[in-house]
């Protein structure tokens, strides 16, 4: 070839190159999104009511729809209505074949929509909901992606509130499982069905903060439903919570111990103190029927009883005896007093009846003889009986007189009456009582929630 036809062929493919870059530089990649979407969702193409073809194109098989989600918070969890808000995005993501187009030898990975009614979506609907909205701040949080193979992924951030049934038996030492159930509303599972996404289908935020409870898991599951329209497809996840227990020990245990404690300082109190010992009790009652009331103003009205209605009802009756005790004490002061008054006229009596007989004890002098005889033989009696066996309850509870004259050592603690034994028996009996009820009362309730767990 001679050399001038090599040049002009030189020239001619330089200007090919050229013209190409040209164009490659003057691509509108916008421009092409526009024509393709005009040319796949144009009017009489594309036709949102009907639901796609099922796997490979066979229109007997259902649409598999995959669903995903990301929770982003939990913001309470209502245990007297017993429901949770949470809020979360919320994806899913089917194959549409009649979307599919071409990606420009893919420079284009996908199409963004933000109009949900442009293609057809899926009739999900979550079945516990109570309330929800989605967010439209500063534009709605929702897009539709498109990908060149016809894969659609719809994602949207929604904030819900579900119900939540609860089981309070054990509270506030329980657990709660919350559920999040989503169910197709018209398309029964042969023509939709709903499946968890492979991998991770549910993502929770890192460090999510609640105020009562701690997420410990949570677990993803089908729960298809049947009813005489057919079978419906339905994803659930169950959020398994545990509450946290210092909340209420610093709240409720402690001050219902310490206003327990408080209410025994009246058996340290002088049994003449009639109105600190009154005032003592009736403050602890009041008190404490006002912290029971309180509980069970934040807790619905439930059939069974719960873990801390019996902890406040035995703190409660710990209570009343302190105060019934206050009155069985007072009882027992007057009747010992009044025991004393009647001894000490029986003694006048006797001492009257005795200067009676002294005026008479001339004519005594001629039986001098004969009682002293039967005086002798009585004494001698009396040491032949043989001697009596300690026991040994009675002489602890010899330690404690019932006579209001009869002074012994009480505990090292001077003189006692009846109604002094009644104190001294509830310092003792009081606590140890109180102490046996907290040792069942944790060992059975902590016992329960490892069996549950």
């Amino acid at each position: 070839m001679a050399p001038g036809h090599y040049f002009w062929a030189i020239f001619y493919f330089a200007c090919l190159c050229s013209a190409s870059l040209a164009n490659n530089a003057k691509v509108n990649f916008r421009e092409k999104e526009k024509k393709i979407l005009d040319q796949i969702l144009g009017a009489g193409k594309y036709d949102a009511r009907i639901r796609p073809s099922g796997i490979n194109g066979t229109d007997d098989k259902a649409t598999q729809v995959f669903v995903n989600m990301f929770l982003r918070s939990i913001s309470k969890i209502d245990d007297y209505k017993m429901e949770y808000s949470v809020q979360l995005t919320f994806r899913e993501q089917w194959l549409d074949e009649r979307l599919k187009f071409d990606d420009i030898g893919g420079r284009l990975k996908y199409l963004t929509l933000t109009e949900a009614n442009r293609v057809w979506m899926p009739d999900l609907f979550f079945s516990n909901e109570k309330e929800g909205h989605f967010h439209n701040i500063i534009m709605p949080n929702v897009y539709i992606r498109i990908f060149p193979y016809g894969s659609v992924l719809y994602s949207i951030r929604i904030s819900l509130t579900l119900a939540c049934p609860m089981n309070l038996k054990l509270y506030p030492l329980d657990r709660q499982v919350c559920s999040l159930r989503m169910a197709s509303y018209g398309w029964t599972t042969a023509d939709l069905v709903f499946l968890w996404k492979e991998g991770d289908p549910v993502q929770v935020v890192k460090n999510l903060h609640l105020p009562r409870f701690t997420l410990e898991k949570f677990l993803t599951d089908y729960c298809n439903s049947k009813t005489n329209t057919g079978e419906y497809s339905c994803l659930k996840v169950d959020l398994l919570f545990k509450r946290e227990f210092s909340y209420y020990l610093i709240q409720i245990y402690i001050p219902c111990c310490m206003l327990v404690i408080v209410s025994w300082v009246s058996f340290w109190l002088d049994q003449g103190a009639v109105p600190a010992r009154v005032s003592l009790g009736v403050t602890t009652l009041l008190t404490m029927a006002t912290q029971t009331s309180g509980i069970n103003a934040s807790l619905p009205p439930v059939s069974y009883t719960k873990a801390i209605d019996v902890w406040t009802g035995v703190c409660l009756t710990f209570v009343f005896g302190a105060l019934l005790e206050f009155a069985l004490v007072n009882y027992a002061s007057r009747s010992a007093d009044r025991a004393a008054d009647i001894q000490r006229e029986n003694m006048k009596k006797k001492r009257r009846e005795m200067e009676q007989v002294s005026l008479d004890a001339a004519s005594d002098l001629l039986d001098t003889d004969s009682n002293a005889t039967f005086a002798m033989l009585r004494q001698c009696e009396v040491h032949m009986q043989p001697p009596k066996r300690p026991n040994c309850c009675r002489t602890w509870w010899s330690r404690f007189p019932t006579s209001p004259l009869k002074k012994v050592p009480c505990f090292g603690r001077g003189q006692c009456s009846r109604s002094k034994r009644i104190d001294v028996i509830s310092r003792i009996t009081f606590p140890l009582v109180f102490a046996l009820f907290n040792l069942v009362y944790w060992s059975t309730y902590l016992f329960r929630e490892e069996e549950e767990d």
